[in-house]
């Protein structure tokens, strides 16, 4: 087939870049695979999507963006009719194309009005719903009245053995809202640290490995400052090879994507599922991760992490896995056990039976 792929967010290569790019590349093996984009920007995405994501795109094409605002209506639906399939990662907008349609969704789109005669007139035309969690599934079958597909994150794990050091780590994409308030919550993450120092941890550090625009860039000096005086290192937009070499030092695992959110009104602001976290598991760093989201579906409480809903849980749980080298080693172990399962071959497997079926 030949198979056209757009997400819109692809200048930022975050999770949801991850997981597009991995179906264009996983899908080239056995299809003619496009992506959708700037054309003038292609070398820099292919070279971008190696060196922070890991993910080779030599066998992809690149093709104009037909979803571009500079692309007229008429334009996209007569680019369109040249492709068997195209797969749309939906910020909540549903494309009108003449080719079989299939919509991904990372994260609940509460803000779209599922009833409207425009949205059940636009669905008719989507063949496939896939999302990346059963959290945001929930969300997306009630809002479109839909039985969408879940299609858990591609998720590599690469098993180096390293000494663990003392190392608390987050891995996250920097933002900042309206409010001023990080999306990731690295922030409170670091005043949470710095509360654990001044109670009296020792010989530990946290790092923070973040992936941060031009936009925001200013914005990051701000949390630096923040952690000035304490063994807290920000490392910012480094190579995919430093990201796993700290996932295969460190022995913990912080999240905290939704603290002090109203999840109720707003649930796209937990984490939609948690690539970093498998990630971290499967390089034996124990989670403490917030109770929320897609986070739910990975950590079994007490067995493979701990799940917290305040910060003194946070705190409580942290300290626990620092003091305590046998309970550490035990869920380190059923941490690697977890993670296996949604690494391997599984998204590629699940990825073709989605497409074929």
């Amino acid at each position: 087939m030949k198979i056209g792929i757009f997400d819109p967010y692809l200048d930022s290569l975050s999770g949801g870049e991850k997981y597009m790019l991995t179906i264009a590349k996983e899908l080239s093996s056995r299809h003619k695979v496009f992506i959708f984009w700037n054309l003038s920007e292609e070398k820099e995405i292919r070279k971008k999507s190696l060196e922070k994501l890991g993910i080779d795109l030599s066998s992809v094409f690149f093709s104009k963006n037909i979803f571009s605002k500079d692309t007229t209506f008429l334009e996209r639906l007569n680019s369109s009719r040249e492709y068997d399939l195209i797969i749309c990662l939906s910020d909540g907008s549903i494309p009108f194309v003449l080719s079989k349609l299939y919509l991904h969704f990372q994260f609940p789109v509460e803000w779209v009005n599922g009833n409207s005669l425009l949205t059940k007139i636009k669905l008719l035309r989507v063949n496939k719903i896939i999302c990346n969690s059963f959290f945001t599934k929930q969300y997306i079958d009630k809002k479109f009245n839909v039985e969408s597909n879940v299609l858990y994150p591609p998720i590599f794990i690469k098993d180096k053995k390293t000494v663990k050091e003392n190392i608390i780590l987050h891995v996250g994409r920097f933002g900042v809202d309206k409010e001023g308030s990080n999306f990731k919550k690295q922030d409170f993450m670091i005043e949470m640290f710095k509360k654990l120092i001044n109670q009296g941890l020792r010989a530990w550090e946290f790092r923070l490995i973040i992936g941060v625009g031009r936009k925001d860039e200013g914005k990051l000096n701000l949390l630096k400052q923040k952690a000035k005086g304490y063994p807290i290192f920000i490392i910012d937009n480094p190579p995919n090879s430093v990201l796993w070499k700290n996932y295969a030092k460190a022995k913990i695992y912080w999240h905290a994507t939704g603290f002090g959110e109203n999840l109720e009104k707003y649930p796209e602001r937990a984490e939609h599922f948690g690539i970093s976290t498998v990630e971290a598991m499967g390089a034996g760093v124990v989670p403490v991760v917030i109770n929320a989201g897609g986070q739910k579906e990975i950590v079994e409480n007490g067995k493979n992490g701990f799940l917290w809903d305040t910060s003194e849980e946070l705190i409580t749980k942290t300290e626990l896995l620092s003091k305590d080298l046998k309970l550490w080693e035990t869920m380190s172990k059923a941490s690697v056990e977890k993670a296996s399962k949604f690494s391997g071959n599984r998204f590629k497997e699940e990825l073709e039976m989605i497409v074929n079926k």
